[in-house]
């Protein structure tokens, strides 16, 4: 199968200790809606939008039980913010509507808008100060590293589970790991793996904030750390050798001028009409069931209502991410001609907040393919109607399998 299987790294079994005392039966464990309103109470966000000043004012207090160094946190192990959360979708009918969509399985939009929920749940759950019910901390959603399906469809009428853990922690930054399973036959089986990476910031959320260190215990959980280390050494690698910022590799190189040579309209002929051609620059030609990458795109506009504000009333990242898929999913849909499935997600990069009352301009780009695969590349800004100024929010990386295979993108610039 096309589809890259997925790696359950099972952590030991004590690690199954739940957000309630039992685990043995899906009723017993929380769900979304519990992991919504402990992350308000957490925070102490208001439920009433015009009250949110006097909330956020209200948070500057905290600001006192902030550690001035990380040596003066406690250590924490993974065990102790691991969680599972139900989603009930066969045992509560009610709730399905909101996540069906119209090929009757599972809206992908609605499980990243609940993964960034439970995301940010694990690392308040690691951060967790003794005696006191609220956090200074204002953790929020830097990227989404990874996240890998390993199942086509999900179904609409089967429970789902998420179980989670901090993997790794820096100084100001946490990455999460998260796993998603679906019940059959009375079995648990993956249906995801996601990494997210998580920062801690000050309780207005405008400066770095340390966060508890992470002690693995296990040869095993050793490796979760190592590979956590490895995944932020990577990261670190890859925005240095931004093309903004680096020259193309020779391979790289190589790669484009073949692209660009297979693109030149070699059937000019010299004045007169004579044998000799002259090749221009400019005259180029689709090369046979190709599309030009230009004529591969979709854009979308979204008015950002206090609806879809998060508990810093901000605009919830879920939200972003949800949108983003959906624009990206109907990008790879009337490029390929036929239903795509989403394979994986890659580097999401969560680059300013967005504000509520925004105007969020959304734009789908097919950027490659390969038989039956699209990789849709969204780029999300925020216009600011007052000034007239365009900023870059979010770029989202999605790729698709299509159920037949779809003609080739072929970039017609250099950018």
């Amino acid at each position: 199968s096309a589809y890259r299987l997925c790696t359950m790294r099972k952590l030991p079994s004590v690690l199954a200790r739940t957000l309630t005392s039992g685990t043995s039966g899906s009723s017993m464990l929380p769900d979304m809606s519990e992991v919504r309103s402990r992350l308000r109470d957490i925070v102490g966000a208001s439920t009433n939008w015009r009250d949110h000043v006097q909330a956020m004012q209200e948070r500057k207090a905290l600001h006192t039980l902030l550690a001035k160094q990380q040596e003066d946190l406690p250590p924490r192990r993974m065990k102790d913010s691991y969680l599972e959360v139900i989603l009930p979708l066969g045992s509560q009918p009610e709730i399905r509507e909101k996540y069906l969509n119209v090929h009757n399985s599972v809206r992908f939009g609605r499980i990243l808008e609940d993964l960034d929920s439970l995301g940010v749940l694990i690392c308040y759950t690691h951060t967790k100060q003794e005696m006191q019910p609220r956090s200074p901390l204002s953790i929020v959603t830097a990227l989404v590293d990874k996240i890998n399906l390993c199942k086509k469809i999900i179904y609409p009428d089967c429970d789902i589970k998420f179980t989670g853990n901090v993997s790794w922690v820096g100084r100001t930054s946490m990455e999460v790991k998260m796993h998603m399973l679906q019940l059959h036959d009375g079995d648990y089986s993956p249906v995801l793996d996601a990494t997210f990476v998580m920062v801690a910031r000050d309780p207005e959320n405008k400066r770095p904030a340390f966060v508890n260190p992470l002690v693995p215990e296990t040869p095993e959980e050793e490796e979760i750390f190592k590979q956590g280390e490895m995944n932020k050494l990577k990261r670190i690698d890859f925005s240095t050798a931004s093309l903004l910022k680096m020259a193309p590799t020779a391979e790289e190189r190589n790669i484009i001028h073949d692209i660009f040579l297979n693109t030149l309209d070699t059937r000019q002929e010299g004045k007169g009409g004579g044998a000799l051609k002259t090749v221009s620059f400019r005259s180029r030609k689709l090369p046979p069931n190709s599309v030009w990458m230009e004529d591969a795109k979709l854009k979308g506009l979204q008015i950002c209502h206090p609806q879809e504000r998060n508990i810093f009333n901000r605009i919830f990242g879920g939200f972003l991410m949800r949108k983003a898929f959906e624009l990206g999913w109907a990008t790879a849909c009337s490029y390929g001609g036929s239903r795509p499935f989403i394979v994986s997600v890659d580097d999401i990069m969560f680059q300013r907040p967005v504000e509520v009352g925004s105007l969020l301009l959304l734009s789908g780009q097919v950027c490659y393919t390969e038989k039956n695969y699209i990789q849709v590349r969204v780029h999300s800004e925020v216009y600011d109607a007052d000034t007239r100024e365009h900023q870059t929010t979010n770029i989202f990386h999605f790729t698709f399998i299509s159920e037949n295979e779809v003609p080739r993108v072929v970039p017609k610039t250099y950018g």
